[in-house]
């Protein structure tokens, strides 16, 4: 049976519960997911000088290929971006900037740094989000950076921190599509400390001085990201969840919420629904935390599927800003992007395809058991059938096939670095 004939059949399925898959799909079009850049090269960036990754970040693997140019990255993006259905985002950290050889620290970055990106994002039609990179530098090798009890160190990462909202700004000015521009800090303590408030405190002054530096609200989004812990920061950080969601409903900023960043029985999924009702936006970064916040490539798990449905059957596509946050260097990095992005896009056609309205209607009738027997029901209708349509509409391989395309890629490009 042809690929359109196995649609037409899934179709009848889902009609009979008041699903237009083709409006469904018109849907998932327009739905960008935000695909972190690091993926490609391990974290390593384009700094000159550059030394070892530090700051609680940790690449296993050592698989052949990866990039190491910009113009490797780039291509590389590319690629994945080919196998990947929909018209997407990239998500860039600051040190991706190219300085064609100069030093130029963290502080004193500028738009031209990136203007390559921007150049490239522009013929490909792609949007652009922002990190600044607090970790991996000279500034921050004690864990502290934003909270650092130094004024002249924060000062350093304050100005990082200002410098990183101008570029992203400028993303959003030069593509006309607002760029995401997300804190990530590492600080904290390895082990128990004496004084949780003073830290705090020092980083909501940081916090003060970065958001009054004036930006285009419409062109550069603001968010703040969490942890629980860290490698050197077992016993405390000091941007907790808490931390974080109540500067952002005071100050009207996004939180972020990474997948592996809570308590191993903590799922973001759960999060979601409880968040949206005091915040009109939130942000997330999709990885799979096997052992915490290993960041592996994410798969269709239940958790997965969760915050998929959590998203849809709110109406939240237009308040969740869906990005990624994983990195396998024990794989085809361009295979990691791939299976990733695909799981995502997957995770919510899937919720899509799900009769929300009736199963919320069934829940508020008290029938919990058609409830649970419709929900286990629909994780076995022709989902699979689809999703290969829609791939195929999208001009992209269906199924495994585009597993022979990464083969070659490698054979022919990438081996040869």
């Amino acid at each position: 049976m042809t690929v359109k004939k196995q649609y037409e059949a899934a179709k009848q399925a889902y009609d009979k519960w008041g699903i237009d898959v083709d409006a469904v799909l018109e849907t998932l079009k327009g739905v960008p997911i935000s695909i972190h850049c690091w993926q490609g090269d391990d974290i390593g960036g384009f700094e000159v000088n550059r030394g070892e990754l530090s700051g609680g970040i940790d690449v296993t693997g050592n698989y052949p290929g990866k990039a190491t140019t910009a113009e490797e990255l780039r291509m590389d993006l590319e690629k994945a971006l080919s196998l990947i259905p929909g018209r997407h985002r990239v998500n860039l950290h600051a040190i991706y900037a190219e300085t064609n050889g100069a030093v130029v620290d963290r502080d004193e970055i500028e738009p031209k740094h990136f203007e390559n990106w921007v150049n490239w994002a522009k013929e490909n039609g792609l949007g652009l989000d922002f990190n600044p990179t607090l970790f991996s530098h000279e500034k921050s090798e004690d864990g502290l950076t934003l909270s650092h009890p130094d004024p002249k160190i924060r000062e350093f990462w304050i100005n990082h921190c200002i410098k990183s909202r101008k570029i992203g700004e400028y993303f959003g000015r030069e593509l006309g599509t607002a760029c995401l521009t997300n804190i990530w800090i590492p600080d904290g303590y390895k082990d128990v400390p004496s004084d949780r408030l003073t830290p705090r405190k020092r980083l909501k002054e940081s916090l003060d001085q970065i958001f009054a530096a004036e930006v285009n609200e419409h062109q550069n989004i603001d968010a703040i990201e969490s942890k629980l812990f860290g490698i050197g920061s077992e016993a405390f950080v000091v941007g907790s969840h808490e931390f974080y969601y109540g500067y952002a409903l005071k100050n009207n900023k996004l939180c972020l919420l990474d997948t592996g960043h809570f308590h191993p029985t903590e799922t973001v999924s759960n999060k979601i629904s409880a968040m949206l009702l005091f915040s009109d936006k939130l942000a997330l970064h999709v990885s799979r935390p096997v052992r915490w916040d290993s960041d592996h490539v994410v798969t269709l798990d239940d958790e997965l599927r969760e915050i998929a449905l959590e998203i849809i059957r709110n109406g939240a596509l237009d308040k969740v800003m869906i990005g990624l946050d994983f990195f396998d260097a024990s794989i085809n990095r361009v295979a990691a992007w791939t299976i990733g992005t695909r799981n995502m896009i997957k995770a919510l056609l899937y919720a899509l395809l799900t009769p929300n309205d009736y199963l919320k209607q069934l829940q508020e009738e008290g029938n919990f058991t058609e409830r649970l027997a419709l929900i286990e029901e629909f994780k076995t209708y022709p989902f699979g059938a689809v999703w290969d349509y829609y791939c195929e509409q999208m001009n992209v391989p269906v199924k495994e096939s585009w597993l022979e395309e990464v083969n070659s890629y490698e054979k022919e490009i990438q081996s040869k670095r």
